[in-house]
């Protein structure tokens, strides 16, 4: 039995997902803060932007014409960070000191909705369900690429250069940093344990409930607890699936209602859009049997104590350990606390 208040005194905590460490200082959440207020980014009702290359029957920067599309769009980025053409088997003159690789692939844009103002909290469950169905897609269109990475940076201070809701999609011939890291972890896990490392974390997660934010019949939203971002969360199924295109119609539609829930809490907890950057963790696209990696999905939000005030990674987290105030336990209790019925319905805006 632990006798050390982990809500009081400060300590480290183990992600074992990534194999790295993180320190947690309860004790400083409540220090006074002189710095940097960000302008939060409300809700709006403009359906139509004529000034926004994102939107329908719009000319992008381009000069690419948009269709005047009624449901999600896909398009190549106009500013891929990768690209399809390259070829890989040259080869760049490295050594120990300075090794590169060329790299191939392909860079996507997901509208969500042909509505400028319908962020995935404003949508109803059959339009998620869409935007879903457009995932699931991608993921088979670009399943020549080693790794898919499906994910949405939504809000302005998350570096979403664009208000129109939308998602991207990069493929490329190699194995993400991120992605290697879990790779290692979840495969040494299933060796040692003979079960999968997130399967067995849900379990405990529902069975202790302190970090659950939200569930569904297939899905559970947690704040992990080895969570760095203030309300970061991760969204985990409770079957094994190991890649986005296995989920059955029925797990998807069930998705659907948890993403609403959780981006329906976000935006309730500040009153606001609340940004966020969020990406799917499937397993890689080859002939070998991934049965230790599940499927999941993790949001990262910025935001710390109020709509306008972000946490900053900086100091001692980039030259030494990631670091967090609010315990997981505390962020998960917040959010479990709030509505499922958005805001704005409530204000009548």
């Amino acid at each position: 039995m632990s006798n050390f208040n982990m809500n009081k005194y400060p300590h480290r905590r183990y992600n074992p997902l990534t194999g790295e460490w993180l320190l947690v200082s309860p004790h400083r959440s409540l220090r006074p803060w002189n710095g940097k207020e960000e302008e939060p980014q409300k809700v709006n009702n403009k359906d139509y932007d004529e000034g926004c290359y994102l939107c329908p029957d719009n000319i992008r920067v381009n000069g690419v014409h948009n269709p005047k599309y009624d449901n999600c769009y896909v398009f190549t980025n106009d500013f891929s960070a990768l690209l399809p053409d390259v070829d890989i088997s040259l080869t760049i003159e490295s050594d120990d000191l300075f090794k590169a690789e060329p790299v191939k692939g392909e860079c996507r844009v997901i509208c969500f909705s042909p509505n400028h103002s319908k962020t995935i909290s404003l949508m109803s469950t059959r339009e998620i369900g869409r935007v879903i169905d457009t995932w699931q897609e991608q993921y088979n269109e670009l399943k020549q690429y080693k790794y898919v990475q499906i994910f949405e940076n939504k809000g302005a201070i998350q570096g979403c250069s664009n208000p129109h809701p939308h998602g991207q999609v990069w493929a490329g011939n190699f194995i993400p940093e991120e992605i290697g890291k879990e790779i290692k972890q979840q495969k040494a896990y299933y060796e040692k344990h003979g079960t999968t490392l997130l399967g067995d974390y849900v379990k405990r997660e529902l069975a202790l409930n302190e970090r659950v934010v939200c569930e569904t019949k297939h899905w559970v939203v947690i704040v992990p607890f080895w969570a760095f971002w203030p309300y970061e969360t991760i969204l985990l199924p409770k079957m094994q699936v190991s890649r986005f295109n296995e989920l059955t119609a029925e797990q998807k539609e069930d998705l659907a209602v948890i993403l609403k829930m959780i981006t329906v809490k976000y935006d309730n907890l500040f009153n606001c859009l609340f940004p966020y950057s969020m990406g799917w963790h499937s397993a890689l696209n080859d002939d070998n049997d991934y049965k230790y990696w599940t499927l999941h999905a993790h949001f990262y939000p910025p935001l710390l104590r109020s709509q306008s005030v972000k946490k900053f990674v900086a100091g001692y987290e980039l030259l030494a350990e990631k670091q967090r105030d609010i315990t997981p336990e505390d962020a998960a209790n917040r959010l479990k606390q709030l509505s499922v019925e958005h805001y704005s319905v409530k204000e009548g805006a």
